[in-house]
């Protein structure tokens, strides 16, 4: 590259990297503040609409209550992911969708919740809302090209034979969908349907083809709604949290860019700029797909400006190996991206598959994090490769060309980890148990092994007048320790109720001594009407199904993780050490959990996703490097086998700890600047980036190590050939 070309790629890549950040700054600056150019928020950060639905069906059963919670929160997925369906009470359900301002809106567009039956002509049922999957309205064009209003149905397995069944004894008739014993639609059967999919025509407007199909989504409930009232709420935690993420990120990434420059001098000023680049990225890419954003998606964030750092600081460290092999700085260049591409794309993709599958097969919380998480991934790979790349070659064009200016390798000396593997395998062993233990101790005092929040088991909601409205600081400040002191509760959340000025706290569940005293407190210290208060129990947000679906999700994840490092390493022991070495990073921050009885809410499958996320990626760059020495020098015997896993690990040493000291310090200024729930997080996520580095160094090549030692083909023959020598 001559030097023009060099100035004109620095200076096109200073433009756009200008024009971004304007871009960004004009949609960081009106979020929250207005409608226009904003970032959706979650309910925890912007408020929404609150929904509360009355049960028609006299004395509902316990599962027909959590059956009718789990499909309402499939249905308002399609408003944001971190919507959010609980039971009030035994007979109400209560929908809370954040990041609208608008509650008839979303009760029209959601359409009433209701019974919907598909019949034959003589009236007989022949299937039921249960059996379509989903219902979207489409406009068509006929054989004449009119434009028709269609609603376009999809049928489950189940749904698909029956409707075979129903279409094909009734061609040329009359079969009605029936909703709450109203006739919403006669349409005439053609022909026999038998693909699982079909088209209601007839329909005058797109928007009547839109109801019938929110009618018909939402028509598979196992139990009859009726609204009983909506209202607008504000948030759980406010701008306050927004200003301090954005004001911990601001700082991280100023120490980032001085850290990075300071250690790799040249290519720390490339990788600076391309790390702007991401970050302006990120927050238009969340801003242009629309993506709601809340506390989880912000540690999809962390985690991947933690990554977008690593790929540069692979590159780096190969880039000086290099250069203190003897190769000039043009070909030091070169050959360091051409071997860091195998570490950079198997550490990405194997998050980048957790984060697919926990996008697809995940709910809730679950769903936002993945999003934000490959959204970062992608990003990520795409700035360390090709904008970084571009960068470094137009600073080298340019007249940085001395190998003075990337930094010299410093000779250090050889640690033997796996001389010390059984030692390192002995503490890891003992943190777990203290752990479980602790675990035990809490649940035999009664207190639950774990600091369950009101998300996972449910609780109590006040609502209460205070006569005048106060912001969430002076909440948080003023009137959140007097509920702390009655009730014993230090995870309580609050939610101004808009334009009005009643407070809702939801807390554990009180009892009628609890009760009262709660109301005893906030009649005398705020001279509350005690008529205005009224408290009911509320299920959880978090339901059994949607536990279970984060629980699958990160299974399979797992599952297919550990393929493709089989896959990618040829070696079953690779995946089996990657995976446990995994287990053991979520273990010591569930102790953490337990120990320090941190609350545990959604945040927490967040902290673990982000932990699997970023302990995996960690793990893979080690092992690539073992990988590319044992094809350089093949191991003949254990002790060669022990300098190649001692050997790979030095030689990583550097990244690991760099890439760690640059995530840690993001989620450590999280934590000094963030407001409680934010700290709450942030803690058990710090443990887990220092237990995420540690099992990758110490636990990960140790297992792998004994493992090889110890199983295959070559460990067979050694263990034979020593037999024989006896």
């Amino acid at each position: 590259m001559k030097k023009k070309k060099g100035i004109a790629i620095l200076v096109a890549i200073l433009l756009a990297l200008a024009g971004l950040a304007y871009y960004a700054s004009i949609i960081l600056s009106s979020t929250g503040k207005g409608e226009n150019q904003n970032i959706k928020l979650g309910l925890d950060l912007a408020g929404g609409v609150s929904i509360t639905y009355q049960v028609v069906d006299e004395n509902p059963t316990s599962e027909e209550m959590n059956d009718t919670i789990y499909k309402l929160q499939k249905r308002i997925e399609a408003y944001s992911t971190e919507s959010q369906v609980y039971q009030q009470g035994d007979d109400r359900i209560t929908v809370e969708i954040p990041g609208v301002t608008d509650a008839n809106q979303i009760l029209e567009e959601l359409g009433t919740p209701g019974s919907l039956e598909f019949q034959d002509p003589s009236g007989t049922v022949c299937l039921t809302g249960d059996d379509v999957k989903d219902a979207q309205p489409a406009t068509v064009s006929d054989d004449m090209g009119n434009k028709q209003y269609v609603v376009e149905l999809t049928f489950n397995e189940e749904g698909t034979q029956k409707f075979s069944d129903l279409t094909s004894a009734h061609v040329g008739e009359i079969c009605p969908i029936v909703y709450d014993s109203e006739t919403i639609s006669a349409p005439r059967v053609d022909e026999a349907i038998t693909g699982g999919q079909a088209q209601i025509s007839g329909m005058s407007t797109y928007d009547e083809a839109a109801n019938l199909a929110s009618n018909i989504r939402i028509g598979s409930l196992s139990l009859t709604l009726e609204e009983l009232q909506s209202e607008v709420v504000g948030a759980q935690l406010g701008s306050e949290a927004i200003s301090t993420s954005l004001k911990a990120a601001a700082i991280g990434l100023v120490f980032i860019a001085i850290f990075m420059i300071a250690y790799y001098w040249i290519a720390g000023v490339a990788a600076t700029i391309a790390l702007a680049i991401y970050s302006t990225l990120v927050v238009a890419i969340i801003y242009l797909f629309e993506i709601t954003l809340t506390l989880p998606g912000i540690a999809g964030i962390i985690l991947s400006i933690g990554m977008a750092v690593d790929a540069n600081v692979v590159i780096f460290a190969r880039i000086r190996e290099e250069i203190a092999s003897g190769k000039t700085v043009r070909t030091s260049i070169q050959t360091g991206f051409k071997k860091a591409m195998s570490a950079i794309i198997d550490g990405n993709i194997t998050t980048l598959i957790a984060a697919a599958v926990l996008g697809i097969k995940g709910s809730g919380t679950v769903k936002g994090f993945a999003y934000t998480l490959a959204i970062g991934i992608l990003l990520s790979m795409f700035t360390a490769l090709v904008v970084t790349r571009l960068i470094l070659n137009a600073l080298y064009a340019i007249g940085f060309k001395d190998a003075k200016f990337y930094g010299k390798t410093k000779e250090r000396k050889s640690i033997g980890f796996m001389g010390k593997r059984y030692v390192f395998f002995a503490i890891s062993l003992v943190i777990i148990a203290a752990g479980f233990i602790g675990m035990g101790v809490n649940k035999g005092s009664g207190k639950g092994a774990l600091n369950l929040s009101l998300e996972f088991v449910g609780g109590t909601s006040t609502t209460a007048d205070f006569g005048k409205d106060y912001t969430l600081e002076e909440i948080d400040s003023e009137i959140v320790p007097y509920v702390q002191d009655v009730t014993g509760d230090n995870d309580i959340q609050t939610q101004k109720i808009q334009n009005s000025t009643q407070i809702v706290f939801k807390t554990k569940s009180l009892d009628l001594q609890q009760r009262e005293a709660l109301n005893k407190a906030l009649v005398e210290n705020f001279d509350v009407d005690e008529s205005t208060i009224s408290t009911t129990n509320i299920s959880s947000t978090i339901s059994s199904e949607m536990t279970s679906d984060a629980v699958w999700a990160v299974v399979i994840a797992t599952i297919c993780m550990l393929i493709y490092i089989w896959f990618r390493f040829s070696d079953i022991r690779f995946a089996t050490s990657a995976i446990l070495a995994l287990l053991h990073d979520v273990l010591v921050v569930l102790t953490c959990y337990a120990l320090l009885r941190i609350s545990v809410g959604s945040t927490f499958i967040a902290c673990m996703l982000t932990i699997i996320g970023y302990s995996i990626n960690d793990t893979i760059v080690i092992f690539d490097r073992v990988r590319e020495n044992m094809h350089a020098n093949p191991a003949k015997d254990a002790d060669d086998l022990k300098e190649i896993a001692n050997k790979s690990i030095n030689q990583t040493l550097s990244r690991s700890i760099n890439t760690s000291v640059t995530t840690f310090v993001m989620v450590f200024l999280l934590w000094l600047l963030g407001v409680t729930s934010i700290k709450d997080f942030a803690l058990p996520l710090m443990v887990g980036v220092i237990s995420g580095t540690y099992s990758s160094i110490c636990i990960a090549v140790g297992l792998w190590f004994t493992f090889k030692k110890n199983f295959g083909k070559k460990a067979k023959t050694e263990k034979n050939a020593k037999k024989n020598k006896q």
